[in-house]
């Protein structure tokens, strides 16, 4: 319970199956991958900051380190194989909405850092049942779900492991590229469908001082982290930015450093000019630490 502060870095690891809780690369899904250095299976914690003191205390959201997509249980059915129902990564859009908050129940006095993360919108189920985080599978079907406490398992409990901070940006990975046989011409290997892009330009203090959008083709970070230099170069001067992307209106910024989600879904992206106090809040997890 310690680890889960606001603003900091976890991995969610499931005690059964030794696999982490992982945001898709669609920038819906939710899934189990035994994967650990990855930005994919970081999430950071968000207190939920409305409502009484005992409120402030226990509730949480969760949002992807890699997309900046928050965690919410939905009452469509999980998928065959899996049991209770979906979880997926969403936008936060509705302050309000309970289905993307969670409770850390502590498993007990001998646990470490075992815990279960209780939905708080169970509650107001027709049979008022609490809906818990659930690993699925083991060789397949490998995913998470919400189920209720009735069929209660130790898959519902999650090894919180905290992820320190990096000193730095770290840096893109170039997009892959081949070279055409007999000729000049270089193209991106499996060329992605086309979104848009709205940006807003942050100042040195960190307010919002310009919006502007384009369409973007393919998903490299990379290459969107150039695009937006020459663009803002070319009307203010900015050689050099960090992006975080905002996923819906209550969304916290959220450094972007891997490569887009799949989707076609229109990104919101903060864009920070480095070397200012404003870039030097940015915080980002360091998931190639031991």
């Amino acid at each position: 319970m310690e680890h889960l502060q606001d603003g900091h870095y976890v991995r969610l690891r499931s005690r059964v199956h030794g696999t982490y809780l992982h945001a898709d690369e669609d920038g819906h899904g939710v899934s189990l991958h035994h994967r650990r250095d990855s930005m994919n299976a970081a999430w950071a914690v968000h207190l939920y900051h409305q409502g009484n003191a005992d409120a402030l205390a226990q509730h949480m959201l969760l949002y992807s380190a890699a997309y900046g997509r928050y965690l919410v249980a939905t009452n469509a059915p999980a998928p065959l194989g899996h049991r209770g129902r979906c979880v997926e990564q969403r936008n936060y859009d509705d302050q309000e909405e309970e289905a993307i908050r969670w409770e850390p129940v502590a498993v007990g006095a001998d646990s470490g850092n075992d815990v279960l993360l209780r939905n708080v919108a169970g509650r107001h189920l027709r049979n008022g049942a609490w809906r818990y985080l659930r690993a699925n599978g083991r060789y397949i079907h490998t995913g998470a779900s919400v189920d209720a406490f009735d069929n209660f398992s130790r898959k519902m409990h999650w090894v919180v492991e905290p992820i320190p901070f990096r000193a730095a940006m770290p840096l893109l990975r170039p997009p892959t590229r081949v070279r055409l046989p007999f000729t000049r011409r270089v193209i991106t290997v499996l060329p992605m469908p086309s979104r848009v892009i709205v940006y807003v330009r942050a100042g040195a203090d960190g307010s919002r001082i310009a919006r502007g959008a384009f369409v973007f083709e393919g998903k490299s970070v990379f290459d969107l982290r150039k695009t937006l230099i020459r663009r803002l170069e070319a009307t203010m001067g900015v050689s050099d930015v960090a992006m975080c992307v905002e996923a819906g209106t209550f969304g916290r910024p959220t450094p972007l450093v891997v490569d887009l989600p799949r989707s076609r879904q229109n990104l919101h992206i903060l864009v920070f000019p480095v070397r200012t106090p404003a870039h030097a809040g940015v915080r980002y997890p360091d998931v190639d630490a031991v």
